[in-house]
């Protein structure tokens, strides 16, 4: 656990902040948190600013740079995921509890509990050594969880004074505790709507059923149409640039204490499923998916309304791997699904979110650097070498508008409950964060020299 009490109540006091960027009801906790957030940098001793977007500001900190030092952007958010369903939590979402060194609340691992480490260990390191061994800049956002919308163009505006060597980010899992863990790789995404339009009103399923097509029954059939029998994605050319895992990799995941069992014991799930001739981590990790994340229409309320609805509606997000472009697959997936529309329906498709996967080599002298560290601050182990399966579109712009390669050092764990009711965080990976935070600045430090 730390060993300051000061910091648990900091802590605390940050996940209290209902800093929900999706809810604009919430917008005004949003930006007391990053008020918050601001100040607890100044007083650690860096120049803060809380600059205004177009959207949700941006925290931005700084100490003073001195040349011969690289500069490291540390990135994080201060936004969280909406709380629903809430009858799940344990405990209030925004009423932080700690039992058994672990703490539950919403944004406790996804983002606030992994940021603030590092916070605790760059004012650690200052208050020991009165300065840093590198140019340090913090950029925490509050939009992340509404996929960045205001930080491309903010890093596009203001480049020139956040040009950098390196990025951290600690927004991922480690593969299991107590096991340092680099990631060097994320899928992309990309999000779209589809709405199905069929009678121009709700009509009465006695009157009209049988001669009307039902846009639900028509939505179901055409979801269907998206994935083969062995679960791989059924759109023309969705494979077609996916890069094939090298063979170090495929050899590696092997031997990482994560498999199969593991993913199955977290979920829940009696049995795992997916594409069919790639092991569970090869899928999660390294090949594209298409999702079905939510689909509505009709009646909802209780009892029975026996209608044919007007409209249905479905949210899908499809993840990528390196090669894949999203604005590509947005094509294949609309060409598809029109394909196989029913010609008695009409489809409007709202394209979402999106962003490229992310894949940089852990064995480049910045990847050394941070598993040198990894090793110092999690006592002599042996990182292990992984992909995330989820998606920090940020990445990638970090990469072409900064020309800066990105560290992923995750300090949650993969049971975290990140998006879900009861997240979690465990007190004693803020310490093991410090630390890391530490020995990472001073390997960066070496590194350059």
């Amino acid at each position: 656990m730390p060993q300051h009490t000061s910091e648990i109540e900091q802590f605390l006091t940050y996940l209290r902040f209902a800093s929900i960027s999706a809810d604009a009801k919430m917008q005004p906790q949003v930006i007391d948190c990053g008020r918050w957030l601001r100040d607890k940098l100044t007083a650690i001793g860096l120049e803060a600013e809380l600059a205004q977007t177009k959207g949700n500001p941006i925290v931005l900190a700084r100490n003073q740079k001195k040349p011969g030092r690289p500069t490291v952007l540390i990135y994080g958010h201060y936004d969280v995921q909406p709380v629903d369903p809430l009858n799940l939590w344990r405990t209030p979402p925004f009423e932080p509890s700690i039992a058994n060194g672990i703490v539950t609340a919403r944004g406790a691992s996804d983002n606030k509990g992994q940021t603030l480490s590092h916070i605790f260990g760059v004012e650690e390191t200052l208050k020991r050594e009165g300065d840093l061994p590198v140019n340090l800049i913090f950029l925490i956002e509050g939009e992340e969880e509404v996929g960045s919308q205001s930080l491309t163009d903010f890093l596009q505006s203001r480049r020139k004074e956040l040009e950098c060597d390196v990025v951290v980010i600690s927004d991922s899992p480690m593969i299991a505790p107590g096991v340092p863990t680099l990631c060097y790789g994320l899928r992309g995404i990309q999000a779209i709507e589809i709405t199905l339009h069929g009678p121009k009103q709700d009509l009465h399923s006695g009157m009209f059923g049988g001669a009307v097509l039902n846009p639900l029954t028509a939505l179901v059939r055409l979801l269907s149409t998206l994935h083969r029998p062995d679960l791989s994605v059924a759109v023309d050319g969705f494979y077609d640039s996916v890069r094939p895992l090298q063979k170090w990799e495929h050899d590696g995941w092997k031997k990482l204490p994560y498999q199969e069992k593991d993913v199955k014991a977290i979920t829940g799930v009696p049995a795992l499923a997916g594409e069919s001739g790639h092991t569970a981590l090869e899928r999660l990790w390294a090949r594209p998916t298409a999702e079905i994340n939510g689909l509505w229409g009709g009646y909802q309320g209780e009892g029975s309304k026996t209608v044919i609805p007007s409209t249905a509606h479905a949210k899908l997000s499809f993840r990528l791997v390196p090669d894949q472009e999203p604005e590509e697959i947005v094509k294949l997936v609309e060409n598809h699904l029109r394909a196989n529309l029913p010609e008695s329906i009409q489809m409007e498709i709202e394209v979402g979110h999106g962003g490229a996967a992310y894949l940089t080599d852990p064995h480049d002298p910045w990847g050394k650097a941070a598993q040198n560290a990894l090793r110092k601050a999690f006592d002599g182990k042996e990182p292990a070498l992984i992909r995330e399966g989820g998606s920090i579109p940020i990445v990638s712009d970090f990469k072409r508008i900064l020309g800066a390669d990105t560290l992923l050092l995750g300090l949650c764990l993969s049971d975290c409950n990140a998006h879900s009711p009861n997240e979690t965080f465990p007190l004693e990976n803020i310490e093991l964060g410090k630390k890391l935070n530490r020995e990472l600045l001073r390997e960066l430090a070496a590194q350059a020299k």
